[in-house]
C-alpha cells in the first residue's frame, strides 16, 4: 500500500501521482458526443499555470478563493490550483441564492472567485459587488460583466496560458503541512446560517487512506474508474469522488446529468461509484419497471433473487438455495451488472441514511452496495461497510483506519482522529460545542454492535438530510415562514425525501380577515380543506421560496388542526416545537404529500 501518511498535503499527492501516470488519461468529459480526456501530465501543467496565475494576481498564502461551478474537469484543476498557490478553496453550491453567496463571501473573506458559467454568474456577481473583500473574478466561460465595482475580471484561459514550471510549483506546494487548512466547506447548521467547516489537508488524506485500505483489502486495487455525479461542493464527493481517485491513480469521468446517468454508466463502465440513497431509489425503480415490462420469467427471477439476497445478508442462505442461485448467476444477474458497466466493484452510499430494503435489492442483483457514514466535520467519512467485516444493511460498518469512535452516556456517537476538522471558520462558540477534548460530537445517536460496526438509531440534531444528502436547517426556513402575516407557526418535513413539505398553522387574525373578504364562515376546521384558503397560504410560502435555494424550497403544505402549544405537548416550556410529537400527529398526512 502506498504510504498516504507520508504525504504532507493533497497537492503533493496529486503531483506524485501525475509523475507516475504521465500521459495516461485522468479527467474525462463528453464533448460533441464523444468522451475526451485530459492526461495526468496536462492536468499537472494546468494546475501549475493556475497557481502561478493566482500568485501573479497578488493572492497570498492563506487567502480564500471561492469556487462556483458544476462538475467538470476545470473544477478539479481549480481546486488543486488554488491549493498549489497556497490558498484555501471555498466550494459553494450552484443552487445557492445571492444571499447565500454573500454570506459565504463575507464570512470566508474570499479574495477571489472562480465561476464557470454565465447562468451561475448572474446569481454570484451581485453578491461579489456587495462584498468588500473580493477583488478578482475568474470566469471559465464568457460572462456578462457588471458595470462599476472595484473588482477585476479575468478569463480562465488567459491565466492558464501562463508559462509555469511544474517542478517549481510542486516544490513550493510541498511546504504545506497536513495540519494546514485546505478548504472551507459550508454546511447548514441548526441556527440557519451556513457554517464553514475547516478541513485541513490531513483530514482528507486520512479519509483517502482509510477508503483505499477497504478497496485494496476487500476488492483488490486495479485500474479504477470513477463517474462523478454528486456536486463537488459536497464534502462527500470532494473527498470520495475527487481525492480518492487521485490517491488511487484512477480516472474520473464527469456525468452529463441525471437524465443521462444510466447511459453514462454503461459508457464509462466505472469500477466504483460514490452516490446518495436517492440515486439508488431512482435506479431501483427503473430496473423494476424494465423487468415488469419484459414479463415472462423475468419478474419471477427478480422475486427469487430478492428472497435469496435477503437470506444471504441475514446469514440464512442454505444449500437448498444453491440451484436457484446458480440459475440467477447464469440468466439474470449478469444482465443487470452489464447495465452498470460490467466491472463495478462497489457502489458506496453516503450523505443520507439508506433504506435497508434498497441495499438488499442491489445485493440481490449481484451488485455490492456499501453504506458509509460521516459528516463534513470528519473529512467526511467516519465509517463504511465492508465485506471483510460482514455487510449488514442496518449498520454503517466499522470505523476507517485510525478513527476512534465511542458512544457517550446519552448515546451520542463521538469521533476522534486526524480526520476531525480543526473547527468552524470564525465561529468559536459552535467549535467549542461540537469539539470537546478532541472528540467530535456528531449529533447522531447509536451504538456499536458485536462486530464493531456502527448502528445509527436517531439524530440528536434537528438538521433535515434530504434524499440527496443535502443538509437543510429547518429553523431557518420555519423562521422565514412565520415572518409572513398569514402564518403563525410552521414545521417543515423532508428527511430522506426529494423535497420539503410544510405543516402550517395559519394566523388567526389573518384568517378572520380572509374569511370576511371571501364570504366564508371563520371556521378553522372547515377552511383547512378549502382550496382557495390553502392557495392563499401557499402564496405566502412561495414568497419565502423566492429567497431560498432549490433544496430549501417548500413545495406542498397541509394545515394544522390547532396551534402548537405547551398544553397539547407540541411545544416545550421554552416554546420550541416538539418535532417528534408533531410527526406522530401529522406524519401520515405529511407523507401523503409525496404521493400522486
Amino acid at each position: 500500500m502506498r504510504q498516504f501518511e507520508q504525504y504532507p498535503n493533497l497537492v503533493t499527492m496529486f503531483f506524485r501521482r501525475a509523475r507516475e501516470e504521465g500521459d495516461k488519461p485522468f479527467l474525462w468529459r463528453k464533448q460533441d458526443g464523444q468522451w475526451q480526456s485530459i492526461s495526468w501530465a496536462e492536468t499537472a501543467r494546468r494546475v501549475s499555470a493556475l497557481a502561478a496565475g493566482l500568485r501573479k494576481l497578488g493572492l497570498q498564502a492563506g487567502n480564500r478563493v471561492m469556487l462556483v461551478s458544476e462538475n467538470r474537469p476545470e473544477w478539479c484543476i481549480a481546486d488543486l490550483g488554488i491549493m498549489a498557490a497556497g490558498c484555501v478553496t471555498v466550494p459553494t453550491y450552484t443552487t445557492n441564492t445571492e444571499r447565500d453567496h454573500l454570506h459565504i463571501l463575507e464570512n470566508s473573506g474570499s479574495a477571489a472567485v472562480i465561476v464557470s458559467t454565465e447562468k451561475l454568474a448572474r446569481t454570484l456577481l451581485p453578491a461579489v459587488l456587495r462584498c468588500d473583500t473580493t477583488r478578482h473574478v475568474i470566469s471559465l466561460d464568457s460572462v456578462k460583466l457588471p458595470q462599476g465595482g472595484d473588482v477585476s475580471f479575468h478569463r480562465w484561459d488567459d491565466l492558464l496560458a501562463a508559462t509555469a514550471s511544474v517542478a517549481e510549483i510542486e516544490e513550493s506546494a510541498a511546504r504545506m503541512q497536513r495540519g494546514d487548512l485546505a478548504c472551507i466547506i459550508y454546511t447548514s447548521g441548526t441556527g440557519g446560517a451556513p457554517r464553514g467547516v475547516q478541513q485541513h489537508h490531513g483530514a482528507i488524506l486520512k479519509n483517502v487512506e482509510g477508503c483505499v485500505e477497504i478497496i485494496r483489502d476487500d476488492f483488490g486495487w486495479g485500474e479504477e474508474v470513477f463517474l462523478s455525479f454528486l456536486p463537488l461542493s459536497h464534502a462527500y464527493e470532494h473527498s470520495g469522488g475527487q481525492y480518492l481517485p487521485i490517491g488511487l491513480g484512477g480516472q474520473i469521468y464527469y456525468a452529463e446529468g441525471l437524465e443521462k446517468l444510466a447511459a453514462n454508466i454503461e459508457e464509462t463502465r466505472p469500477t466504483i461509484m460514490v452516490v446518495v440513497p436517492r440515486l439508488f431509489e431512482v435506479l431501483r425503480a427503473r430496473i423494476v419497471k424494465n423487468i415488469e415490462k419484459q414479463g415472462g420469467l423475468a419478474p419471477k427471477l427478480l422475486d427469487q433473487a430478492l428472497s435469496i439476497g435477503a437470506k444471504d445478508l441475514e446469514g440464512r442462505k442454505s444449500w437448498r438455495d444453491k440451484p436457484v442461485d446458480l440459475l440467477l448467476d447464469a440468466l439474470f444477474r449478469p444482465k443487470i451488472r452489464q447495465r452498470f458497466g460490467g466491472r463495478m466493484k462497489a457502489m458506496v452510499s453516503g450523505g443520507a441514511p439508506l433504506n435497508p430494503e434498497i441495499g438488499i435489492f442491489f445485493h440481490s442483483l449481484g451488485l455490492t452496495l456499501l453504506q458509509g457514514y460521516g459528516q463534513t466535520e470528519a473529512g467526511p467519512v467516519i465509517s463504511c461497510n465492508r465485506p471483510a467485516a460482514g455487510i449488514a444493511m442496518h449498520t454503517v460498518g466499522p470505523p476507517l483506519k485510525d478513527v476512534e469512535v465511542k458512544i457517550a452516556e446519552d448515546g451520542e456517537i463521538l469521533c476522534r482522529g486526524e480526520l476531525v476538522m480543526h473547527g468552524y471558520w470564525q465561529n468559536d462558540a459552535e467549535t467549542q460545542r461540537v469539539l470537546q477534548e478532541g472528540w467530535l460530537h456528531t449529533g447522531d445517536i447509536g451504538h456499536i454492535d458485536e462486530k464493531g460496526r456502527i448502528v445509527i438509531t436517531d439524530r440528536k440534531k434537528d438538521l433535515i438530510v434530504n434524499d440527496k444528502g443535502d443538509n437543510v436547517s429547518p429553523q431557518k426556513v420555519e423562521g422565514m415562514l412565520t415572518l409572513q402575516p398569514e402564518i403563525l407557526q410552521a414545521m417543515i418535513h423532508g428527511d430522506r425525501r426529494p423535497y420539503l413539505v410544510g405543516l402550517i398553522v395559519p394566523d388567526p387574525e389573518w384568517t378572520a380577515e380572509w374569511a370576511i373578504a371571501n364570504d366564508y364562515k371563520c371556521d378553522f376546521a372547515a377552511l383547512a380543506d378549502n382550496p382557495m384558503y390553502k392557495a392563499a397560504l401557499m402564496t405566502a410560502v412561495d414568497r419565502v421560496n423566492k429567497d431560498l435555494s432549490v433544496i430549501e424550497k417548500v413545495r406542498r403544505i397541509i394545515v394544522a388542526d390547532e396551534p402548537f402549544s405547551i398544553e397539547n405537548e407540541q411545544m416545550t416550556p421554552s416554546l420550541k416545537i416538539r418535532r417528534h410529537v408533531l410527526k406522530q400527529v401529522y406524519g401520515a398526512r405529511l407523507d401523503a404529500l409525496y404521493k400522486g
